[in-house]
């Protein structure tokens, strides 16, 4: 007998396998309903904060599209518990896929929301502005401390490459005036 095979001869080994296999899956349950409530909790906030009502109810919708998937994922995977228990083989690999599949699905079905568009556009606003500010902060320090900035840098070579410019054109125009000259002394 190995480790992961139930122990079907000694009752007192099966009412202690079966205790532990009730103790693990229930620490499971626990775990993944602690996750769900932490997750509804930042989902609410963000997707209160940065979407209208109308968004708000297709958002609550994708999410109790998801919580569905996961109570369907707990169902299984507590039904091949049972299985398992009855002495049928079952891949741990079951499991994986069972939580894996779940968690694709939960996933695609709050991300396809109007809702989560909303709250990851507003995040990414406040990232970027964030980001500008700490730019801001940045360059002014630079200045500061006599350094050049990014945006230094940027108008020095502006200004290299307008002065090219001119300079083009002044040679064209010198060109143009000494074969004005040249050709005038072959006359």
């Amino acid at each position: 007998m190995t480790d992961t095979e139930p122990p079907m001869a000694d009752p007192e080994q099966w009412n202690e396998f079966m205790q532990s296999m009730n103790q693990q899956f229930a620490e499971s349950l626990e775990q993944n309903v602690e996750a769900q409530a932490s997750f509804v909790e930042s989902w609410v906030e963000a997707v209160e904060e940065s979407t209208d009502p109308q968004q708000f109810e297709e958002g609550a919708e994708g999410y109790a599209n998801a919580y569905t998937t996961w109570m369907d994922a707990s169902q299984r995977a507590y039904e091949r518990s049972m299985d398992l228990a009855s002495g049928e083989d079952v891949q741990p690999e079951e499991f994986r896929d069972i939580w894996l599949s779940a968690a694709n699905e939960a996933f695609k079905d709050v991300t396809d929301t109007t809702a989560f568009a909303a709250a990851t556009g507003k995040t990414v606003e406040e990232a970027l502005e964030y980001r500008q500010e700490i730019d801001e902060m940045a360059d002014e320090t630079l200045h500061n401390l006599g350094f050049a900035t990014k945006n230094d840098v940027q108008e020095v070579g502006e200004r290299l490459i307008e002065l090219e410019r001119r300079q083009h054109a002044v040679e064209k125009k010198l060109d143009t005036v000494i074969e004005h000259l040249e050709g005038g002394d072959e006359e």
